[in-house]
């Protein structure tokens, strides 16, 4: 609360005074002068100021200890009982100036007759206008929490995005860097398929500059890519190498990260030593919705430690566009990893429910409940007081708005409980503690 929230109120309060004012003056006052006129301006702001500030520092104190988003519950069920029990004191409060100290009436007859007719029908109207402010001030509320949920969301999105970036942009050097590695050893092991090598690494590197800045390629288009590589790496290895590709043609048509074979099959070369009596095989092959490379172990000693960029790559990546995880297994026969194929193209951040969306979920069916409420608590005050007029205009002496009252109110009752989920907490108390029970059975 500051300055410029309570000049927001007082001219809220100066535009009723002025309105209400005025028109008191012109439908209910028989004589038209300029002191009766000054008269009805200061009751009209004496009602106007009294109830808009009256509401408004009870809003901004239960604000400041409650808040609409963290505390909903408590929040309502505190600004019914507060709206409730503030209302009514600042009613009698102004009808006794303007009844009793300015109009000079007797105070016997407060609380009867036509003075206690009207305190009523003004503390309807006062809980009306109180509800409709609650209403306007947890929708304020609700607004805020959503723009600013928004713009984290936007903040992790771009975060993530940056960090997929900078996954994909380890792809080109590294893959160059590996080549070339292949490459020096070629010329001096064989000349001429150095430079057959180096003719199909440009091919090769090609795919990997127009792979390399999308998300997801088809299944088919890396095994495609793959075939390639491993007839660069048999160009090398001649027979101490195999492949063996498995794929279903349904598989062809699903989705992988770019790339993921070519590391994953640089994998098996670079961790497993491999000779003509002592051949490595790699399987690449399609199952149960997975892609799998798999190769018999034949664990080399690591001169150094690996940087392991190729697998992480590839897990960290799949973590960014999907649930579904990547595995591997080990023993000591065989390495096998088995990447997710992806049945539709997705976008980075889009494709699992997070933490944040379930919570919008919720929050936004908590918003409709609440309105529901709201609607139904608005449409009471303002029915009620309207039958009880009529009532009261048209047959006095038979008092029958009582029944729509009590009934409308224990349906309003009903749905308070629901709304604000009053007795939930014994609920769950009792089905704990049968669950407890059978679970200590069992």
């Amino acid at each position: 609360m500051d300055f410029k929230d309570v000049r927001k109120q007082a001219t809220i309060s100066l535009w009723i005074s002025f309105g209400t004012g005025l028109f008191f003056f012109t439908f209910f006052t028989d004589e038209k002068s300029v002191n009766n006129l000054l008269i009805s301006f200061l009751v009209s702001s004496i009602y106007s100021f009294v109830f808009v500030f009256g509401n408004f520092y009870t809003n901004c104190y239960l604000n400041s200890k409650y808040s609409w988003i963290d505390d909903t519950r408590t929040r309502i069920i505190l600004g019914i009982v507060a709206t409730i029990f503030v209302n009514i004191i600042l009613v009698l409060f102004c009808n006794y100036l303007n009844f009793i100290v300015l109009q000079k009436n007797s105070p016997d007859h407060f609380f009867t007759g036509q003075m206690g007719f009207v305190n009523w029908v003004i503390i309807n109207i006062a809980l009306l206008v109180s509800a409709i402010i609650h209403a306007k001030g947890f929708m304020e509320e609700w607004k805020k929490s959503s723009r600013k949920e928004v713009v984290e969301q936007k903040l992790i999105a771009k975060s993530a995005n940056a960090q997929f970036e900078s996954l994909k942009n380890q792809l080109d050097p590294h893959f160059l860097f590996n080549s070339l590695n292949v490459l020096s050893a070629l010329i001096d092991e064989n000349p001429n398929q150095a430079q057959r090598f180096t003719a199909s690494m440009s091919k090769i590197y090609r795919y990997v500059l127009e792979q390399k800045d999308k998300e997801l390629v088809t299944v088919e288009e890396e095994i495609e890519f793959a075939k390639t590589y491993c007839n660069l790496l048999k160009t090398r290895f001649e027979d101490s190498v195999s492949f063996d590709f498995n794929v279903n043609e349904t598989a062809l048509k699903s989705y992988v990260v770019p790339l993921s074979l070519q590391l994953l099959l640089e994998n098996c070369i670079k961790h497993n030593f491999a000779t003509s009596s002592k051949p490595l095989h790699i399987k690449i092959y399609s199952e149960n919705g997975f892609l799998f490379i798999e190769n018999n172990l034949q664990q080399r000693e690591q001169v150094k430690e690996s940087a392991g960029i190729g697998l992480s790559n590839i897990v960290q990546r799949y973590s960014l566009l999907t649930k579904q995880n990547v595995f591997i297994e080990k023993s000591d026969d065989f390495f096998k990893v088995k990447i997710p194929m992806l049945t539709k193209k997705i976008t980075a951040m889009t494709t699992q429910p997070t933490k944040e969306s379930i919570s919008y979920q919720r929050a936004a069916k908590r918003v409709d409940e609440l309105k529901g409420f709201y609607s139904n608590l608005i449409s009471y005050c303002l029915v009620i007081p309207f039958l009880l007029f009529i009532n009261l205009y048209t047959s006095p002496k038979h008092l029958w708005f009582y029944w729509p009252m009590l009934g409308w109110g224990f349906g309003l009752s009903i749905h308070a409980l629901k709304t604000f989920g009053i007795g939930k907490n014994w609920e769950e108390k009792q089905i704990q503690k049968i669950l407890d029970r059978e679970n200590s059975k069992k």
